[in-house]
């Protein structure tokens, strides 16, 4: 698999109403995970929703966790994914590097490594490895 580029966006609590609006609008698969399912909370929230359109567009959202707020205007974040594991350490090494680590680069409760920050021009990042058996993740 090749590594991905995509916008990543945050709502309180209507991520579900987005993406099926998304989803309506430019068509394709949508897969909604909550965390419920991973034991969190709002158990209904969502904690990672993809949509895959036959155009070609990814586009990912989740619901804050609670206790957490959002500001409008900062609620996009951009997400590198992918099983190339070499490839996206560095990334999230060199991006981060004059920036603020927010969660480091490791292996999640859902299998993966995962890791944010914030690069030091402001801009919001995630990165997710895919761990192998787990390809829906990416």
């Amino acid at each position: 698999m090749t590594s991905l580029l995509n916008p990543y966006l945050s709502f309180d609590g209507s991520a579900r109403e987005a993406m099926e609006f998304y989803q309506g609008v430019l068509g394709g698969e949508l897969e909604v995970m909550t965390f419920g399912q991973y034991g969190g909370a709002p158990a209904d929230g969502v904690m990672h929703a993809r949509l895959e359109t036959p155009s070609g567009f990814h586009l990912m959202a989740a619901d804050l966790p609670e206790g957490e707020s959002m500001t409008v205007g900062t609620n996009i974040t951009l997400s590198l994914s992918g099983d190339d594991t070499d490839d996206l350490t560095g990334y999230f090494q060199k991006l981060s590097e004059g920036g603020t680590v927010t969660m480091p680069l490791e292996q999640q409760m859902w299998g993966d490594s995962f890791g944010m920050f914030t690069d030091r021009f402001g801009i919001g990042w995630m990165v997710n490895i895919a761990s192998e058996g787990n390809p829906e993740t990416s």
